[in-house]
């Protein structure tokens, strides 16, 4: 198995138990080792106050494509800190991309940055610090594991 076939099994069995996600309208646009892009559309429910999109339903997104990335590798991982900064409002009617990338991975930690996109603008920057819990999320055979 290459590591871009795990990773895609990977986001699939995570995938199939995440309700949060797909409940969202979510979707898994892109998927490799330590790397993933989520997409959402923003609709008129998920607005704030002020008739922006509400900053819970943009770290959710990213809080997803940091899911994907961190756990790429068929190690059960989980969020340990998140931090995250918006730059612009989001909008209804417009798709919202969250962009994950593995900046550091190294025993059980990792550090991922988040980047979320509307129509081209950063509207957000996430950082995720990762780690690895136990288990795997699909059973492969030990001699496909690099």
């Amino acid at each position: 198995m290459t590591p871009e076939e795990r990773a895609r099994a990977a986001a699939r069995a995570l995938w199939t138990n995440d309700r949060a996600s797909k409940s969202l309208g979510m979707e898994i646009l892109e998927v490799g080792p330590g790397f993933s892009i989520v997409a959402m559309n923003a609709t008129i429910e998920m607005t704030n106050g002020i008739g922006t999109i509400h900053g819970g339903f943009i770290f959710a997104l990213a809080d997803s494509a940091f899911a994907v990335a961190c756990n790429s590798y068929n190690e059960r991982t989980v969020a340990a800190h998140c931090s995250i900064t918006y730059l612009a409002p989001g909008v209804t009617g417009k798709r919202l991309l969250a962009s994950a990338r593995e900046i550091s991975r190294a025993g059980r930690s990792g550090l991922y940055d988040i980047e979320i996109s509307q129509e081209g603008t950063i509207i957000a920057q996430f950082r995720g610090h990762s780690r690895s819990i136990g288990g795997t999320l699909f059973s492969e055979p030990s001699s496909q594991r690099s």
